[in-house]
């Protein structure tokens, strides 16, 4: 535990120095993107660095690149966050705007030195809902587009049904897209689909494991920062 609060303060004073976030003024985006990645105890430590690397990779890739240069100069707002149990969330390393392949590049590297702050818990979707619905609320950024992009490989066995959040969500005009592990639920497609996923072009998508993931993920994010399919 130490050592896992030691590696959070460090990053902590790391994303202090770095970053390039949201401070008295509301910023323009084309978009507004929160990434919640599932780190529950269904989660391994190889199973949360292949999330993270995946994420980072994706950031680098010159298609997504391309895609952040084409949304008209604003460029798109990111926010990463870990999640297990209803009383379990974290924001990891803030806002960043993203408008460049420097900008990627410095996200990417963000993403990839994370620490894992939450340890495990039970699996609250409604709580990661809750939470990325705060974060887009109280960012001081704006956007025409805001979508919580949730990944995750179980049922929610804590809190509230997803539904209900889900629906706020959508009253709030926030889209919410899954990505669906199916290693251990190999129907966790329908449940996202029935109760989770829903919104302007809401859509998900599905890996066969935590190695597919960083596929997916990128897939995933080229098909959100694009305009979303009515």
């Amino acid at each position: 535990m130490k050592r896992l609060i030691l590696n959070f303060l460090i990053f902590i004073t790391f994303i202090t120095y770095f970053n390039k976030n949201i401070f008295a003024e509301n910023i323009y985006v084309d978009l507004e993107l929160v990434l919640a990645v599932d780190v529950s105890s269904s989660v391994d430590d190889e199973e949360y660095q292949l999330q993270i690397r995946g994420v980072g990779a994706a950031f680098r890739h010159p298609d997504i690149i391309a895609a952040i240069e084409s949304t008209g100069g604003n460029g798109i707002a990111v926010a990463m966050v870990q999640w297990s149990d209803n009383e379990e969330q974290a924001l990891v390393g803030g806002w960043h705007i993203i408008k460049d392949v420097s900008d990627a590049a410095e996200y990417a590297r963000i993403i990839r030195r994370a620490p894992r702050i939450i340890a495990g818990g039970q699996t609250s979707i409604a709580g990661a809902l809750t939470f990325s619905i705060e974060q887009i609320n109280n960012n001081n950024i704006d956007s025409s587009r805001k979508v919580i992009d949730i990944s995750g490989d179980g049922r929610a066995n804590n809190g509230v049904h997803p539904m209900k959040i889900r629906d706020i969500a959508l009253e709030q005009n926030i889209t919410i897209n899954g990505l669906v592990i199916i290693n251990e639920e190999p129907f966790l497609d329908g449940y996202y689909e029935r109760g989770v996923i829903g919104g302007r072009g809401g859509f998900m998508m599905i890996a066969e494991d935590y190695r597919d993931y960083a596929a997916m993920i990128l897939q995933k994010l080229l098909r959100e920062i694009g305009m979303p399919v009515s």
